[in-house]
């Protein structure tokens, strides 16, 4: 219908009261009011038949009762879990005689992973791995001199760090225990943990503070070097009446959900109270009784 601008007197109800159906008003919302000379209408009030509306990609659902949470978003990168890494050195100085493992073999505690001659005693000894693990560096060869230099670093990937910079507006909000959702940036790899340790330090750089989660890793899903992303809870709150974000629009500076009778969308002013990751809670919505026409 003609779109104009129009004072609209309403009454107030409690939006728990409210069954009607609010729509996701996502692809047709251009509703700047304009002057009209002739009738009387309400701004912003449309039909669209069902064709046009799945055509134009509208959506409608039933309001209701729903849990709105707020979560803060998280930025990091898979890490080694520093408690199960290895740094292996020779006991005493001396020749290296001969490596037995190369880069990324799996060894075992006690393994034997490089023979050295000791300088003092000219003995024979053997350098072996003090956990299970993957060999990730290898930074001797045979003829190189041990000096207490490191030879090989060992890791156990069965467990790995998701490690989170958190910024300063945030860090008040986070807590160690609190759940977090650790996901690929593409979501296909998703893991519910928890906030293990926050840092009692700040990053100089960054001005951030390190929150590590400690994932599971028995399958080798999380590879460290990964960039990965975080959804940390630090709110929730059971509204009696929740729509999605993007149903909500902005007319005239005012914030609105369309509720679709029949054909027909009509806008609602809405007063709004906790505002979540996914839904917004609608603690009124304006019923409209008369328009008087400017």
């Amino acid at each position: 219908g003609p779109e104009i601008d129009l004072v609209e007197e309403h009454s107030h109800q409690d939006a728990t009261r409210d069954s009607n159906e609010v729509t996701e008003h996502r692809k047709t919302g251009h509703h700047d009011a304009h002057g009209d000379e002739h009738g009387e209408h309400e701004a912003g009030k449309a039909e669209i038949s069902p064709d046009a509306a799945k055509l134009t990609g509208i959506q409608v659902q039933q309001a209701g009762s729903a849990l709105v949470a707020m979560t803060t978003p998280l930025t990091g990168r898979i890490t080694l879990n520093e408690n199960t890494t290895a740094n292996v050195r020779a006991r005493f100085p001396g020749f290296v005689k001969a490596v037995h493992v190369n880069l990324g073999d799996t060894v075992t505690k006690g393994q034997k992973l490089a023979t050295v001659e000791s300088n003092e005693s000219l003995k024979i000894y053997s350098v072996t791995a003090p956990i299970d693990g993957v060999i990730l560096r290898r930074e001797t060869n045979i003829g190189d001199v041990t000096d207490g230099k490191e030879l090989f670093v060992i890791a156990d990937l069965s467990t790995v760090w998701a490690k989170y910079h958190i910024f300063p507006r945030d860090v008040a909000n986070i807590k160690k225990g609190q759940p977090v959702v650790v996901h690929t940036l593409d979501e296909k790899t998703s893991q519910n943990a928890q906030i293990s340790m926050l840092f009692p330090t700040t990053d100089a750089l960054s001005q951030t503070v390190i929150a590590i989660a400690e994932l599971p890793n028995e399958n080798g899903v999380w590879r460290p070097g990964m960039t990965i992303e975080g959804d940390i809870k630090v709110g929730e709150k059971q509204a009696a009446i929740a729509v999605p974000r993007d149903a909500l629009q902005f007319m005239e500076d005012q914030q609105v959900v369309f509720v679709k009778s029949g054909n027909t969308y009509e806008p609602r002013p809405v007063s709004v109270g906790m505002t979540g990751t996914d839904n917004t809670e609608i603690t009124s919505l304006s019923y409209r009784t008369h328009i008087i026409r400017m």
